[in-house]
């Protein structure tokens, strides 16, 4: 079922082994206008960091709980880059991601 980006931020994510922050935003592709990367603020747990998180890590939303399931562990996120807002998500950036 289709959402409203806006209507999530502020979703509580939840990995495999527990909380990893919450939805700050959504990174959308110019072109195709279909969702990059979600924006996720850490909070206190890795220092307020700010990381990518595809969408394809991610499960439908629980609207009930505002949880939305992420199919990845802390570890993982907490090895993933820091996300630097102040600059574009460029090609490079995503192969650094990826790998």
């Amino acid at each position: 079922m289709l959402q409203r980006a806006k209507e999530l931020s502020g979703y509580t994510l939840g990995a495999r082994d527990g909380e990893i922050g919450k939805v700050r935003e959504f990174y959308f592709d110019d072109k195709s206008w279909t969702v990059r990367y979600l924006v996720a603020d850490t909070g206190g747990w890795l220092s307020g960091r700010q990381v990518l998180i595809s969408p394809y890590a991610l499960d439908p939303a629980n609207k009930a709980d505002r949880v939305i399931p992420v199919d990845l562990t802390r570890a993982q996120i907490e090895k993933s880059p820091a996300l630097a807002t102040d600059r574009p998500v460029s090609r490079q950036y995503e192969g650094d991601y990826y790998s």
